[in-house]
């Protein structure tokens, strides 16, 4: 992971001679002519110091609704993922607050049926897991049904459960790794077997979730006087980068749901792909990381022990 250091006014107009190219030229907000792959990038032919400014301010200066709706043209574009660390910063500096929270909230509907991968640390009964659990995961929100298969470079490899509101709301079918791999029960979602290798329950396994937290942790954040993340970087997550926001409470636990949390923003996607959470000594809880996000629409079979794929 890596920082980002303070610019001064003039390095940040040269920084933004490339966004230009992003900027709105009128109130329809419609993006400049599509990117040939022959096209040179921005990079290529830096606009003018003066017009980066002019640039910035057409973004800065636009609805709310305006900014999310180019926001996301300049993620499915790819512009976004062309941008340099200092001109991301920037860019979302820039961007009005509400923005962030109405673009992550255009994923809710994206992401209610689908595959991905996922990273999990946690500190579970006050010891940190210091190995990551890896997990492919096949989700769909409505009925609540969820696969999920721990991979074998992660802890916990080779087990598997599956969750079925439509059959038992609170419980889900599991079997263990390893040697008994072949034992397969049912355990409550939020019993002792679940809470020794997680905080959190089946049902708060899917993208949605850490959206939803982030959109109610963020109306305490205001009503506590809190109106944007103390701190806005660029880091990375397995060799793809996100924009991370940090917002920092005054009381922490329990009125909040951490001290500190960060959340990273994929570029092409509207979604958190990392969520970090800290509590009031300072100490990391958990760290959750989203990869190869890609919606599906499944079939039954997908959620049935019985499917051949599965070792249940």
């Amino acid at each position: 992971m890596q920082g980002v250091a303070k610019t001064s006014t003039r390095s940040r107009a040269a920084r933004f001679a490339r966004l230009a190219s992003l900027a709105l030229a009128s109130a329809a907000m419609i993006a400049a002519p599509g990117h040939a792959e022959d096209t040179p990038t921005p990079a290529s032919h830096p606009a003018p110091a003066d017009q980066s400014l002019v640039a910035i301010a057409q973004v800065a200066s636009l609805p709310v609704e305006r900014q999310v709706a180019w926001l996301s043209r300049a993620a499915q574009g790819g512009e976004l993922e062309r941008l340099d660390d200092a001109q991301l910063i920037e860019l979302f500096r820039a961007l009005a607050p509400e923005t962030l929270s109405r673009y992550v909230e255009t994923g809710s509907t994206l992401y209610r049926e689908c595959e991905f991968q996922m990273f999990s640390q946690q500190r579970v009964k006050g010891k940190w897991q210091t190995e990551s659990a890896h997990m492919l995961v096949r989700y769909r929100q409505e009925p609540r049904q969820v696969y999920v298969k721990w991979l074998a470079d992660g802890r916990n490899a080779g087990q598997e459960m599956i969750y079925d509101e439509k059959k038992d709301p609170d419980k889900l079918y599991a079997h263990p790794g390893g040697i008994l791999n072949l034992v397969s029960f049912w355990v409550p979602i939020d019993g002792a077997r679940v809470k020794a290798q997680s905080n959190h329950t089946v049902r708060e396994l899917g993208i949605d979730y850490f959206t939803d937290l982030f959109l109610a942790e963020l109306k305490k954040y205001r009503a506590a006087g809190v109106e944007k993340p103390s701190k806005i970087e660029v880091l990375n997550d397995h060799d793809v980068r996100v924009v991370a926001f940090t917002w920092e409470t005054p009381t922490g636990r329990p009125d909040f749901y951490a001290k500190k949390e960060r959340l990273g923003l994929d570029l092409r996607q509207p979604f958190f792909r990392t969520s970090e959470a800290w509590d009031n000594d300072a100490g990391l809880l958990e760290k959750f990381s989203f990869t190869d996000v890609t919606p599906k629409h499944f079939d039954d079979s997908v959620f049935d022990p019985k499917n051949p794929e599965y070792k249940f």
